[in-house]
């Protein structure tokens, strides 16, 4: 819960609340089949409730993304990951929006995921953590939005694989989102991204310290964590962006010094990147949501769901970045095709980007004030005040 906010258009101090949705005797039943409980969920909100509960926006975070998506944690210095879009004033304006973002199922910052205690012998899961899917991580979300007791919403906003939930929240669900803002996403992973992923999770499985993902309490596998989450931070990158950033400059030197340790800028960047990332992620947890985005696939059965994009109410509006990449233009207008093939209202715009697809997190002009104007519209059309 955000309380008050400060110049500049911060929410001010935050604090991330918990809630128990599913217990043992009342479990989650997953996509699978498997039953999963007890299953906590972290999640903030800023701003207020309107009085019909009409007003409300989810946030859904990308891979390593967590609940804390805007403002300050008490004594933080750095707020939260989505803090230039989120606030009074910004895009996602806290004046007029109630905004909620949870940590997802799976997670390693307050909700369930493998480093959780299984009721059933009193040691973390592990790896018999049962893998879930996009749908399980909509289904533990909208679990938390009935326990808030909002019964559909005005918007949901997200990056990545944030937007991926997204698509997969108004496929099952048609009737509940207003506007959905899809931003750097995919409907279905190339080769070239589930490979990416696959190295990664072979640098933490190979590690001696990942123990068959029983290495709880220790600090498990941290130099295939930290190599994880090296290589994939090159492709949140733009190769203009690395060029601009760090160009060929040595570190701490003007001249090479011909060894195999540290010599460059960039190799320095990406030993902090991945050293830092220890702290606040957990192995496991990477496991399983890079495997849920290689399984995901929004339309291999459009028969199947054809009915549900003739009944769809929500808009969409569907964001690239032209250096990203990852996920490159052709997977939103992908995205596009689909939607436009059943009629689905959906406005598409590549954004001009330097920075490859971290770009989503930036604050961006023409970015921002589209995100604006689409929340903005849907706001008018549902008769949401302005502050």
């Amino acid at each position: 819960m955000a309380t008050g906010h400060q110049p500049g258009g911060s929410v001010g101090t935050v604090v991330t609340q918990r809630v128990v949705l599913f217990t043992e005797d009342d479990p989650f039943v997953l996509e699978s089949g498997a039953h999963l409980g007890p299953v906590e969920v972290a999640y903030e909100t800023y701003g207020a409730l309107n009085d019909d509960r009409s007003n409300a926006v989810i946030i859904c975070h990308a891979l390593t993304g967590d609940a804390h998506a805007a403002g300050l944690h008490d004594g933080a210095r750095r707020p939260g990951w989505w803090d230039s879009i989120i606030g009074p004033g910004k895009p996602v304006d806290t004046e007029r929006y109630h905004v909620i973002c949870t940590n997802l199922l799976g997670g390693c910052q307050g909700t369930t995921g493998p480093a959780s205690v299984d009721p059933a012998t009193g040691e973390p899961y592990g790896l018999r953590f049962p893998l879930f899917t996009m749908r399980d991580l909509v289904e533990v979300q909208r679990a938390l939005l009935a326990h808030l007791e909002i019964p559909r919403l005005l918007a949901a906003v997200g990056g990545s694989l944030g937007g991926m939930q997204i698509l997969q929240w108004a496929l099952d669900h048609p009737q509940e989102i207003d506007a959905a803002t899809i931003v750097c996403a995919s409907s279905r992973l190339t080769p070239q991204n589930i490979a990416f992923s696959a190295v990664a999770r072979e640098a933490i499985m190979r590690d001696p310290g990942f123990a068959g993902g029983d290495y709880y309490p220790g600090r498990g596998p941290e130099v295939g964590l930290s190599i994880a989450r090296m290589m994939a931070h090159i492709t949140y990158l733009s190769e203009e962006s690395m060029r601009t950033k760090f160009g060929r400059r040595f570190q701490d030197s003007d001249e090479p010094r011909f060894g195999f340790d540290v010599d460059f800028e960039v190799e320095s960047y990406l030993n902090h990147q991945g050293a830092v990332f220890l702290d606040r992620f957990d192995a496991n947890s990477y496991l399983y949501l890079t495997r849920v985005m290689d399984y995901f696939d929004a339309f291999a059965d459009i028969e199947e769901i054809a009915p549900r994009l003739a009944d769809m109410v929500s808009r969409f509006l569907v964001l690239s970045f032209d250096s990203d990449w990852r996920f490159d233009t052709t997977h939103s207008r992908e995205i596009v095709r689909v939607l436009n093939a059943h009629r689905v209202e959906v406005s598409f715009r590549e954004i001009a980007s330097p920075h490859g697809h971290d770009s989503f997190l930036l604050p961006l002009p023409e970015y921002h004030d589209t995100v604006r104007g689409f929340l903005a519209r849907a706001a008018d059309e549902a008769g949401v005040a302005e502050a």
